[in-house]
């Protein structure tokens, strides 16, 4: 056996194991989950999801199946790299404010000009300091989460330098060091963030304890492809679900602000993957399994199937499940601006 096949036997996750977690621990931790969801909802910024573009997504995906870590260590590190980069350009944008505000404290009334029009020198020294360590920051959030996915398959700085000096980076293992502590610094050493693979997980446990009739193992096989493809087609698919959401395809500036909050609600993105994984899997047990995601997570059937609408047309290249053209509930994602 190769020195690689080796590796991926020794590294394989396992198969997940539903219906052995007693009911007390699911219902506590769905409320844990949940609670941390509306938290998160309620304190995000007006730039979150900025660091999760397409090419971000696809590099950290691919390192991690070139390090053959855990399914989850992906969404881990994407997460990770998300929230921390907020929190790095939070403080690149107070160190700006502060040297600004020190250079025009300190100059005369004649050098103010000159000081205003090195504001953006400064700004720019800046952003190239973090354009510089981008891929370094990267990867570092893929080490962070080998550590937190499995003790036994840690990413060790060796492996970092070898593949950072194939793209042709000249760091040392003391700019890794700097690396990972500039994250975890930035993230008060809180790195272990919640992600849409826990709460798809979590759901699945729940369903299988409710009595769903598809086989778990399958329709949690079906989730990660389809939680795999939400990440990378996330501005696609999102666009998609604006548009249908609110029944219009110039959606306006307000109601893209309002529907930032949509696109990182961790517990409808694991709604909507295993709503449409059900669909894909056995279309005659659909309607059992969101009535009771429904009942589970209280979001209604209808923003459920429109999710799946959004993800099935870019995943499958089909319509269905067609759109309920009933009456809209009040709880829809975007309230249209009032005239």
């Amino acid at each position: 056996m190769s020195s690689e096949a080796q590796a991926v036997s020794r590294f394989r996750t396992p198969e997940p194991v539903f219906g052995v977690v007693a009911p007390e621990i699911i219902e506590d931790t769905l409320i844990c989950l949940a609670t941390e969801n509306e938290q998160y909802l309620n304190e995000l910024s007006d730039q979150a999801g900025c660091f999760k573009e397409t090419q971000i997504v696809e590099f950290v995906f691919l390192l991690c199946e070139k390090w053959f870590l855990d399914q989850s260590a992906r969404y881990q590190a994407v997460e990770i790299f998300e929230r921390g980069q907020h929190q790095i350009l939070a403080f690149f944008s107070c160190r700006f404010m502060i040297k600004h505000v020190e250079e025009s404290y300190n100059s005369t009334k004649e050098s103010r000009t000159n000081n205003e029009q090195g504001e953006g020198n400064i700004w720019g020294t800046l952003k190239a300091q973090m354009c510089d360590t981008f891929v370094l920051r990267l990867v570092s959030c893929v080490q962070l989460a080998s550590k937190l996915s499995f003790h036994y398959n840690i990413i060790n700085n060796n492996t970092v330098l070898k593949f950072l000096q194939s793209l042709d980076y000249s760091y040392t293992k003391q700019n890794l060091v700097e690396s990972e502590l500039a994250i975890l610094k930035a993230l008060c050493f809180q790195i272990n963030v919640p992600t849409p693979f826990a709460y798809v997980e979590l759901l699945l446990e729940v369903l299988g304890h409710n009595g769903c009739l598809l086989p778990m193992k399958q329709l949690h096989k079906m989730c990660l492809h389809l939680l795999d493809l939400a990440y990378l087609m996330r501005n696609i698919i999102y666009d998609t679900l604006l548009k249908i959401s609110i029944e219009n395809s110039t959606p306006s500036e307000l109601q893209i602000a309002k529907f930032l909050s949509v696109k990182e609600d961790f517990m409808l993105l694991a709604v909507g993957v295993i709503s449409t994984s059900a669909f894909i899997l056995n279309p005659e047990y659909w309607n059992q399994v969101v009535e009771h995601l429904n009942c589970i997570t209280g979001i209604t059937t209808q923003s459920i199937l429109e999710f799946s609408y959004a993800i099935l047309k870019h995943s499958v290249g089909t319509a269905n499940p067609r759109k309920n053209k009933g009456t809209r509930s009040s709880e829809n994602y975007v309230v249209p601006p009032t005239k």
